[in-house]
C-alpha cells in the first residue's frame, strides 16, 4: 500500500495512522503551495503541488488532517488518478462537510465538525503555535479577530 501524506498539518495524524496499518507502506509527502496569480489582468488562484508519485496499479490511502472546501484534496485526487492506481482512498481525521465546494466525500473519517478554527495535534495557529499540542481545540475568536495566546486553546471531545 502506498500513503500520501499532504503536509503539513497531517504529519502527527499521518504517524499515528500509519503505525496502526498491518500491511507493508510505502509513503510519500506532498506539499501545497496556494498562489494568487495575475494573467491578462485577471486574478486566479492557483494550486501547484510538489512532485508527484508513480502510483501505476499501487493501492493508495491520501492522509489529510481536515477536509474543508474540498477544492485542493479534488484537485490532488484528479493529478493522482493520472498516474494509473489501482484503487485510490481518502482518510481526514476532521471532515467539514458544510464548507465542501466540490462533491468529493472521504472514504474514512474520525469525526465530522462545523466550521471552527482548529488547533493542535498538528494543526497550527496564528505564527505556527499549537501543532504540539496532544490534543485538538477551537481557538476562540474575541470580536471579529482572531486571538491566540497560551492557555486560550478549549480542548474538543
Amino acid at each position: 500500500m502506498d500513503v500520501v501524506v499532504v503536509l503539513e498539518n497531517s504529519f502527527m495524524f499521518a504517524g499515528d495512522l500509519m503505525r496502526r496499518i498491518s500491511l507493508p507502506v510505502v509513503c510519500h509527502f506532498v506539499r501545497t503551495d496556494i498562489r494568487d496569480v495575475e494573467q491578462s489582468g485577471f486574478a486566479r488562484r492557483e494550486i501547484f503541488f510538489s512532485h508527484s508519485p508513480r502510483l501505476t496499479g499501487r493501492d493508495v490511502l491520501v492522509v489529510d488532517m481536515v477536509l474543508h472546501t474540498g477544492v485542493m484534496q479534488d484537485f490532488l485526487f484528479k493529478r493522482l488518478l493520472e498516474s494509473g492506481p489501482r484503487s485510490l482512498r481518502m482518510v481526514v481525521l476532521v471532515d467539514k462537510p458544510r464548507d465542501r465546494r466540490v462533491d468529493l466525500k472521504p472514504d474514512y473519517f474520525g469525526f465530522a465538525v462545523a466550521s471552527k478554527y482548529l488547533v493542535g495535534y498538528g494543526l497550527a495557529g496564528s505564527r505556527g503555535w499549537f501543532r504540539n499540542l496532544p490534543y485538538i481545540g477551537v481557538r476562540p475568536l474575541q470580536g471579529r479577530r482572531r486571538v491566540a495566546r497560551a492557555g486560550k486553546v478549549r480542548q474538543v471531545r
